[in-house]
């Protein structure tokens, strides 16, 4: 079996790690940030944060058009150091959290999939993340 590609996405988020944890991990705030644009949301999140927990968010185009459910179980989870879990397809993702005083570092690696081109699918997990920024910095101030 080949070695699937990683796929790095990162951004600093000015706001503390406690916060960027919260905003990150709970369900309430998931679902105001989980998308690539404007035209798609993520109406239902739930959340198990432990090794061996759970979780799972429904992506949908906001005209119904098209939508899927992106689950998986978490590996590994430091409080606001890292979390990592294993995608319902097997891939493996990784997220490190590096606070210092008001900023936070967020990294967030990933096996890239075969459907779709690395190109586009580092573009729409930053976009995710630049949202989440986004979210984060209007929420925290």
């Amino acid at each position: 079996m080949e070695t699937p590609k990683k796929i790095t996405v990162e951004t600093i988020v000015q706001a503390p790690v406690e916060k960027v944890w919260e905003y990150w991990t709970e369900p309430t705030h998931i679902t105001k940030w989980n998308s690539a644009s404007d035209d798609w949301h993520t109406p239902f999140a739930e959340n198990d944060l432990r090794a061996g927990g759970k979780f799972l968010s429904r992506m949908e185009a906001k005209d119904g058009s098209f939508g899927f459910d992106l689950g998986g179980i978490y590996d590994e989870v430091k409080l606001y150091e890292v979390i990592a879990y294993t995608l319902g397809d097997g891939r493996k993702v990784k997220i490190t959290f590096k606070g210092q005083e008001n900023e936070t570092e967020v990294i967030e690696t990933f096996d890239a999939e075969t459907t779709n081109p690395i190109e586009l699918q580092q573009q729409g997990w930053q976009a995710i993340l630049d949202n989440f920024k986004k979210y984060a910095e209007q929420t925290c101030m």
